[in-house]
C-alpha cells in the first residue's frame, strides 16, 4: 500500500471513529431517539420525547397500570375522594428520597404541584377547578377543587407536561437542577450527543409487582445513555447493525427488514396514535374559522397516510378521534368533514370569505419523517385550493419551540399516542400551541370534565368531538401503527407507547 493510499484510509478511519456515537460500555442499556431534547424539565414541554427519558428520574404521586387504570407511585394508596368529587386526600409514601439526598415531604408536593400549575400547558385543563393544595401533615396533601372534574386524576398522573414532584429547594424557572425520586438520575448531558442517567442506589421502589408504569421500578443496570440520531436512515440502519439496544420511532416501512434478524427484532405498536394539523387560532390566517374550514376541506387524509406510511396495513382512516377499541370512539360531527380532498369547494370557500390567497405557512420536521412527507402533500392540495404555501422545516427542538410563537406559523405538525383519557389531550387547553378558546369549547369541556359517571363521559366526550369538528381547532390525519427496534439482548423489556427501561436488563 502506498504512502498516499495508507493516509487515507487512515483519515477515513479516524473520520469514522470520531463520527461514531458516544455509546455507554457494561452494563448499559444505549437508546436512540430522533433527535435532542429541547428541555429536560418535564412539566414545561408536551413533547413525548422529553417525557420518554425524564420518566426515569422523575416521579408522579400516580400513575398507568398495564391496563391504563390509574395506580400509585408516590401516593402511598389512591386518594380519598369526596362524595362531591371536590376533595383529594393523599398519604405519602414514607421514606422516599430524592437524588439529593434530602427527603420527600408534603411541602415538596405541594410545592411542585403549584409550580404545575403556573408551568405546565396540561395543566391549564384543570387550573381553574383547583381552589387550594395544602399539607395536612408532613405525610398527607388535601387538594380542594372548586367543582368536580373526572380527567384530574389522570392529568397527575401522566409522563409529559407532567406534575413531577421535585425538591421545594430546587424549583426554579427556568430548571436548572433536575432532581427526582426515580430509579435513575441524571449524570451527564452533553448536547447533541448523549443524556446519561445513572442508576440511583437509594430508590425505594414499591413492594407491588410491575404492572405496566406501576408497581416496583427497578434499575437493572448502571446507565440508561439516550443518544439523538435525527435521520431516520440512519436509525433504521444502525437499528440493523445492532448498534443501539433500542431505536425509536423507525418509519413503519422499515418493519419488514427486521424481520427474521440474527440480533435484532422489530417492536410493532398497532393503532399507536394519531397525526395532526395544529390549526394557529391566535393569528395568521388560520386564526379565521372560515379559512380552516377551507384548510379541512382541501385536505385528503388518504392520500397523506399513504404517503407517511406507504402500507396499507400500518395506518386506518378514522375521523373520530380514538380508533373503534376504545369507549370513547364516536362518529360524532366526523360525517361530512373528513377526508374530503376537494381544493376546488375550498376555493370556493376561501372567495366567499374573502381570503383568496391566504397565506399558510407549515411548521414541521424531518425528524418524524412522516410529518414531513404528510406536509409535502398538503401543501400541493392547499396550493390547488388557492393558499400561498410556505414550508418551514426544522429540527424538532427548534419546532417546539417555534410553535410557542403565533407569528410564526399558521399549521405545526405533530402526532399522539391515544391516550387512556381525552380529557388530558394537551390540544385542548387553551394555553397550548393554536390557543383554541371558545365559548363552544369551554362548554363542552366544563361539562366533561365535571361528569364522573364513566357512561356519561362517554356521552359527553361525544359532544366535545362535535365541536372540535364545527370550530376545526386541529385536524386529524388518521390512525397510525408505530415502529421501534430491539436488541435481542434487552431482556424484560415492555411494549409501551411511551418505552421505558426501568426492570429491564441487558445480556453480556
Amino acid at each position: 500500500m502506498g504512502y498516499r493510499q495508507a493516509t487515507t484510509v487512515a483519515l477515513a478511519a479516524l473520520l469514522m471513529a470520531s463520527a461514531a456515537p458516544a455509546l455507554a460500555q457494561g452494563d448499559a442499556i444505549n437508546v436512540a431517539t430522533v433527535g435532542e431534547l429541547p428541555t429536560l424539565d418535564p412539566m414545561s414541554t408536551t413533547t413525548d420525547l422529553v417525557g420518554d427519558v425524564t420518566q426515569h428520574i422523575f416521579e408522579t404521586l400516580f400513575t398507568f397500570d398495564a391496563n391504563y387504570g390509574l395506580t400509585p407511585m408516590l401516593a402511598q394508596d389512591m386518594p380519598q375522594i369526596s362524595a362531591d368529587g371536590t376533595e383529594y386526600l393523599i398519604k405519602l409514601r414514607s421514606g422516599i428520597t430524592f437524588h439529593d439526598g434530602s427527603a420527600m415531604d408534603s411541602a415538596d408536593v405541594v410545592a411542585s404541584l403549584n409550580r404545575w400549575l403556573a408551568t405546565a400547558s396540561r395543566a391549564k385543563l384543570v387550573s381553574e377547578s383547583i381552589e387550594a393544595i395544602e399539607a395536612v401533615d408532613a405525610e398527607t396533601v388535601r387538594i380542594k377543587l372548586n367543582k368536580p372534574s373526572g380527567s384530574f386524576l389522570a392529568l397527575l398522573s401522566f409522563t409529559n407536561s407532567a406534575a413531577v414532584i421535585m425538591p421545594e429547594e430546587k424549583l426554579a424557572d427556568p430548571l436548572v437542577e433536575f432532581i427526582g425520586t426515580g430509579p435513575f438520575k441524571l449524570g451527564e448531558r452533553k448536547p447533541d450527543q448523549y443524556i446519561q442517567l445513572l442508576k440511583f442506589e437509594d430508590y425505594s421502589p414499591r413492594a407491588e409487582a410491575p404492572n405496566g408504569y406501576g408497581g416496583a421500578r427497578i434499575a437493572e443496570v448502571d446507565e440508561l445513555r439516550f443518544l439523538p440520531v435525527p435521520d431516520a436512515s440512519t436509525r433504521i440502519e444502525a437499528a440493523l447493525a445492532g448498534q443501539y439496544d433500542y431505536v425509536s420511532s423507525l418509519p413503519i416501512e422499515a418493519a419488514a427488514r427486521f424481520q427474521d434478524q440474527a440480533n435484532v427484532e422489530p417492536v410493532l405498536l398497532e393503532s399507536f396514535g394519531w397525526p395532526v394539523f395544529v390549526l394557529n387560532k391566535k393569528a395568521g390566517s388560520a386564526a379565521d374559522i372560515e379559512v380552516r374550514r377551507a384548510i379541512r376541506t382541501a385536505l385528503n387524509m388518504e392520500d397523506m397516510l399513504i404517503a407517511a406510511f406507504g402500507d396499507p396495513s400500518a395506518y386506518s382512516l378514522n375521523g373520530s378521534m380514538y380508533p373503534s377499541t376504545f369507549v370513547w370512539h364516536s362518529d360524532a360531527g366526523v360525517d361530512g368533514a373528513y377526508n374530503l380532498g376537494d381544493p376546488d369547494a375550498a376555493r370556493s370557500m376561501l372567495a366567499e370569505a374573502g381570503k383568496e390567497g391566504a397565506p399558510l405557512r407549515i411548521l414541521t420536521s424531518r425528524q418524524y419523517e412522516f410529518h414531513y412527507k404528510m406536509a409535502q402533500v398538503a401543501a400541493e392540495y392547499l396550493k390547488q385550493a388557492g393558499f400561498a404555501v410556505e414550508m418551514d422545516v426544522v429540527d424538532w427542538a427548534t419546532l417546539s419551540e417555534r410553535r410557542g410563537n403565533p407569528d410564526l406559523w399558521d399549521i405545526y405538525i405533530t402526532h399522539s399516542s391515544f391516550l387512556p383519557e381525552p380529557g388530558i389531550i394537551n390540544l385542548l387547553s387553551p394555553t397550548a400551541p393554536g390557543w383554541w378558546e371558545s365559548e363552544a369549547r369551554t362548554t363542552a369541556m366544563d361539562a366533561f370534565n365535571a361528569e364522573l359517571d364513566p357512561a356519561k363521559r362517554v356521552e359527553k366526550w361525544a359532544e366535545v368531538q362535535r365541536v372540535i369538528y364545527d370550530e376545526v381547532p386541529f385536524i386529524k390525519i388518521g390512525d397510525f401503527s408505530a415502529l421501534a427496534a430491539k436488541s435481542k439482548r434487552l431482556e424484560g423489556l415492555v411494549k409501551a407507547p411511551w418505552p421505558y427501561f426501568w426492570n429491564t436488563s441487558v445480556t453480556q
